[in-house]
């Protein structure tokens, strides 16, 4: 087994944020869709799983040896308690409450938080497997649980905990979205518009003022998350600065002579 200690880059004492944020960095160098490695990118995607997950991580922290007990308890009857990774979902029985509902966490991505709707998922039993729909909630939070009355195996309730995949460019602020863009810095000193597509890949253009500072918030009201109250959050653009490498020698004799005491 990979040491996502390792994979990650970070310390075992590591906080959570740090975590978080070596996850961003090496998801956004790797993606598939930049043209990363897909089995690096998978490889990140497990160690930040496992370690974003505090019973995994302690679990991989103190190991315990294997048990190969059943549950047989005395005289009483045979006692099963199956857990199964199927499409990025953990189905789990509890034998506590095995007749009245099955549990299970799924993995989801931000933008399935943000269409929210209907989603098939493929689920596991010591049965085999079965397929459902569930209806995501809109602005679902990582963490939450719902309720799903009747869909589990054997009519059970699906009791369904959802966590959500962080995001390389996105940050999610409650139902605010925060994302960076970098901006030539002549284009700051003189304003400029900027293309930029929001979470659902919608095309907007943002227009930023002259004499746009770096570090600015711009705000589009409106184009964050939705919740299931009908609230909608907003979109915010972090500018930064890129300095230019071929500066004419006129323009920087001149920014000298100006500013250079």
């Amino acid at each position: 087994m990979q040491n996502p200690y390792q994979t990650l880059g970070v310390d075992r004492n590591a906080t959570a944020d740090e975590i978080k944020r070596a996850y961003r960095k090496l998801a956004s160098q790797h993606h598939p869709d930049k043209g990363g490695d897909k089995t690096k990118f998978q490889e990140i995607q497990s160690a930040y799983d496992t370690l974003s997950d505090h019973q995994r991580r302690s679990a991989f922290d103190n190991p315990r040896p294997q048990s190969h007990s059943f549950g047989f308890q005395g005289n009483g009857p045979f006692d099963f308690q199956s857990v199964f990774d199927i499409f990025g979902a953990r189905f789990q029985q509890p034998h506590q409450q095995r007749a009245q509902r099955a549990q299970m966490t799924l993995w989801i991505t931000l933008l399935d938080v943000a269409q929210a709707g209907p989603k098939t998922i493929s689920v596991g039993t010591h049965q085999g497997t079965m397929t459902v729909e569930i209806e995501i909630p809109a602005g679902i939070n990582d963490g939450d649980t719902v309720q799903y009355p009747g869909i589990g195996p054997g009519g059970m309730d699906l009791l369904i905990t959802f966590r959500v995949h962080p995001n390389p460019r996105w940050e999610r602020q409650g139902l605010g979205l925060v994302t960076d863009q970098t901006v030539d810095i002549w284009d700051l000193i003189l304003g400029c518009e900027v293309p930029i597509t929001d979470i659902s890949n919608t095309e907007l253009s943002v227009t930023l003022p002259a004499g746009t500072q770096p570090g600015a918030l711009v705000r589009l009201k409106g184009r964050g998350l939705r919740d299931r109250s009908g609230q909608i959050g907003d979109l915010f653009i972090r500018v930064q600065a890129r300095i230019p490498t071929d500066v004419p020698q006129e323009l920087t004799d001149l920014i000298r002579a100006k500013y250079q005491k």
